[in-house]
């Protein structure tokens, strides 16, 4: 009969020291068979891609902001001063879009991270309780108890071995969990730290916005007021939009018309009549008349910069649908985001337009324009004169999408390697 308990007592034993290692089994287990879908590899690298680009459209936003803000102090004309004005506070909007964006970009990539750590301590609670409570039984019993039972000395010698090898992996696994508890901590704090952020560049931006828009304003009634002969060049405007069969019809007419003012303006001015009297005296010979430089139609653009701040889809010259050839880059903003000049110029269009919602058509310096489509609403008006980073309106409400082309007269060319 002590033979029968001898054998049960040690057996209890073995099967605490069995339940203990078979959850220190699936501890390990579980630490190292944790599946990570494709698609969870791709999006993380997705993510910190937006997040680089953000923070650099962030310092580029900056940097033009300080440079106008500078130069709107040196300015000694009102026009300058209120020109560089507005697009040193479109720079700063801009500045506040892509904090935003990027705070948005990381706190997306630390939801990952916490969403994969949860999974992890998940897979690892069931067998960490299993080894838990296997311990704490083990640990209950009292030592008098452990001493007075029953069985070979050999059983406790052995049982006492198992359990001294057990100790520096249970050691080993519990530290590894409270790093990653301690990780899932600082992630939780890193989260709300970046959450206030965002809710404080969220509020810059509104104020930043509503500063925006009561400068454009004012700007484009002063425009509106200066224009003798605005009502009749936004008619033709409006007329040649209607007559173009498509938006390179468009571009090309107006490209037509820029080249004929810039021949008109480089022809010498009136000649004065002679007096009664000169007339009547001998004149002396003339020198020749000579002919008017001919208008420079080539050369090269001004230093241009993207007209979004946001994320290039896509780019120049490639293949879409029906096999055809982008002509410019498309660019996804954050919705509603200022958008602005990408040079300084003259409004040649700016109003809707059929398939492309409201796109505005820039004239630069020696035959080179600029067209950005895909606006919600514009804030210039035709014929009126933009700094390099003017606000020209805004982006869409709902999956906003701008197109940027440059063109040497007339013709498409890759705008990418003009950005300053």
């Amino acid at each position: 009969m002590r033979h029968k308990r001898a054998v049960t007592s040690s057996r209890v034993t073995f099967a605490f020291v069995a339940a203990a290692f078979a959850g220190l089994a699936c501890l390990s287990l579980g630490a190292r068979a944790v599946a990570v879908p494709r698609s969870e590899v791709a999006q993380p690298a997705m993510l910190r891609g937006a997040l680089e680009t953000a923070r650099q459209q962030q310092r580029a936003a900056q940097q033009r902001a300080e440079r106008l803000e500078a130069q709107t102090r040196q300015s000694e004309r009102a026009a300058d001063k209120a020109m560089r004005q507005a697009a040193a506070t479109a720079a700063r909007v801009q500045q506040s879009e892509a904090g935003i964006a990027a705070a948005q970009a990381e706190i997306a990539l630390i939801d990952r991270q916490r969403t994969a750590l949860e999974r992890q301590l998940r897979q690892r609670r069931a067998p960490l309780l299993q080894l838990t409570g296997a311990l704490q039984t083990m640990a209950s019993r009292p030592v008098t108890l452990s001493l007075l039972q029953p069985g070979s000395l050999g059983d406790i010698v052995h049982t006492r071995a198992v359990l001294a090898g057990a100790v520096p992996e249970i050691r080993a696994r519990t530290a590894a969990l409270r790093g990653d508890m301690l990780r899932a901590a600082a992630l939780r704090k890193q989260r709300t730290r970046l959450l206030a952020a965002l809710r404080e560049a969220q509020g810059e931006m509104a104020a930043r916005r509503r500063d925006l828009l009561a400068l454009a304003e004012t700007q484009r009634i002063a425009a509106r007021r200066s224009g003798g002969n605005a009502a009749r060049e936004n008619n033709r405007a409006l007329a040649l939009a209607e007559e173009s069969r498509d938006l390179d019809a468009l571009l090309g007419a107006f490209s037509a018309d820029s080249a004929l003012r810039t021949r008109l303006a480089a022809l010498p001015g009136p000649v004065l009549l002679p007096s009664y009297s000169a007339a009547a005296r001998p004149a002396a010979s003339a020198p020749a008349a000579r002919s008017a430089p001919a208008a420079k139609t080539e050369g090269r653009p001004p230093s241009i910069q993207l007209p979004a701040a946001g994320q290039v889809v896509t780019g120049f010259g490639e293949v879409g649908a029906g096999d055809a050839r982008s002509t410019g880059i498309d660019i996804v903003p954050r919705a509603r985001a200022v958008i602005v000049s990408p040079a300084g110029g003259r409004v040649a269009f700016a109003g809707p337009y059929r398939g492309y919602d409201t796109i505005v058509i820039l004239e630069h310096d020696n035959g080179w324009s600029s067209l950005v489509t895909g606006l919600g609403e514009t804030s210039v008006t035709i014929g009126q004169t933009v700094g390099a980073g003017y606000p020209l309106g805004r982006a869409g409400d709902e999956d906003p999408r701008i197109g940027f082309e440059l063109r040497e007269g007339g013709q498409p060319v890759n705008p990418l390697p003009y950005l300053r």
